[in-house]
């Protein structure tokens, strides 16, 4: 039947009512699916189109940074870090860098940070007796070292909980100790600024995902050169297995004895304790190694080679079991190859501290002839006596590694169905005998992460 005027009208509004609602979906109605346009994926994050010039004008533009006029080496081919940097640990010089001031999720790579700002305060033989607040306030899913209230744990011990187990119920009774997470955080936003770090903000000390919590491949470099002036960091950061304090055994009749058991943990940074796909990278010696949701995984090394120290970081590469230990393992292979001929891109600066003191050191204009050292310049010659100390310290922390690796035994098995390229913690041993509400761990102590809402 010929359509009225007054039912065409009412057709049309009906077609124009259906088209918007197609559009406040974003899909496509009429094709029976509210999905994102044909032949288009999730959209990939790009890096900002300017970033910071801290360690050179050429690390605040977008892209691969490499000079290979020298006649260096072409870079690894497949490389796929959002985020990277390889530096000589001792002059300071950035080999090659890619998109090095990103600011990014940097998971617990951060509690090297942590470590800048904290581990100095402590002697490692004071002992700490666990308070049940003392565990407050940790993200759900947190990985754990396996930390029980009203025991007692040496700073030593706690440290190694944080370094090797990535452990954020360690972080947390360390931040207790130096009087609670607030003040740590504010005490590790302090240790940037005095490291130059100006792509950090810190909200939580264990590196769990949170709002406005960043960090980049330069700072977390810096992070960990700040790192291995420290002994203890040093060593800390290079163990591969220790033992860590358990519960006190029991008599026959049950009750506690004041005989305390202990259990194995083992470094997850796989470039240092290796893994049955993966072999453990040749003079490396640390340092932190970091996993999350948001942050994805994220890493950073050092390596000694041939009387030559060099630093490593990766954020954020494709999700594959391992890639990150990968990208980082080529990169240093890289770098071992090419410092001899690679033209810095840039300089990892040294800390304020230094600058100011070097400053008031050099003679001032219209005396001999010295110049006043800028701050945001002056990574060539202030980090040059620094980075001494890095190597020298770096080349016994990566003797003592080997000497423990020759004594370890590790057990490599596949990971469990379903576990390779999932969403992992940094780390998350349970305490044999303790429930955990992640799921199942990979060899090591990786395990999924349950997606923040």
């Amino acid at each position: 039947m010929p359509q009225t005027a007054s039912a065409r009208r009412t057709l049309r509004r009906r077609v124009l009512a259906v088209a918007a609602t197609a559009a406040l979906l974003g899909g496509t109605v009429f094709a029976g699916t509210a999905g994102a346009a044909p032949g288009r994926g999730p959209k990939v994050p790009q890096p900002p189109a300017r970033m910071s010039t801290v360690g050179g004008d050429r690390l605040a533009v977008p892209g691969t940074q490499v000079d290979l006029s020298g006649g260096a080496p072409p870079l690894p081919a497949k490389v796929t870090a959002r985020s990277w940097v390889v530096a000589d640990a001792e002059t300071g010089d950035i080999l090659a860098a890619h998109n090095a001031h990103w600011q990014l999720a940097p998971a617990s790579t951060l509690k090297m940070l942590f470590a800048d700002a904290v581990l100095p305060k402590f002697p490692k033989t004071e002992q700490h007796v666990v308070a049940a607040t003392d565990l407050a306030g940790m993200g759900e899913g947190s990985s754990l070292v396996g930390i029980q209230e009203n025991q007692g744990y040496s700073v030593k011990d706690l440290w190694l909980g944080v370094f090797l187990r990535s452990g954020n119920d360690a972080v947390h009774v360390l931040a207790a100790m130096n009087g609670g997470v607030p003040k740590t955080v504010a005490d590790m936003n302090a240790m940037a600024k005095e490291l130059q770090a100006g792509d950090t903000n810190v909200v939580t000390p264990d590196g769990y995902d949170e709002p406005n919590q960043h960090s980049s491949a330069y700072d977390l470099t810096l992070f960990a050169r700040q790192g291995l002036q420290n002994p203890d960091f040093r060593a800390y950061c290079s163990t591969v297995v220790a033992q860590f304090p358990g519960d006190y055994k029991k008599d026959k009749n049950g009750k506690p004895t004041k005989v305390r058991g202990s259990f194995q943990i083992q470094n997850t940074d796989r470039l240092l304790s290796g893994d049955y796909d993966l072999a453990r990278y040749p003079g490396v010696a640390g340092v932190k190694n970091g996993n999350t949701t948001n942050a994805g995984a994220t890493y950073t090394g050092v390596a000694q080679r041939d009387g030559r120290t060099l630093l490593v970081t990766v954020m954020n590469p494709e999700p594959k079991h391992n890639q990150v230990y990968r990208e980082a393992g080529a990169l240093l292979d890289w770098g071992f190859r090419a410092a001899a001929t690679a033209k810095p891109v840039g300089t990892l600066v040294p800390p304020l501290s230094q600058v100011k003191a070097s400053a008031s050191a050099a003679p001032q204009p219209g005396g001999t002839g010295g110049k006043r050292i800028d701050a945001s310049a002056s990574g060539a010659s202030a980090s040059s006596s620094h980075g001494l100390w890095t190597a020298a310290g770096v080349a016994l922390g990566t003797a003592l590694v080997l000497a423990v690796v020759v004594t370890a035994i590790r057990r490599r098995r596949p990971l469990p169905a379903g576990e390779a390229d999932g969403e992992a913690s940094e780390s998350a041993p349970a305490e044999p005998g303790k429930a955990s509400e992640e799921t199942p761990a990979e060899p090591g102590g990786h395990r999924r992460r349950k997606r923040r809402r």
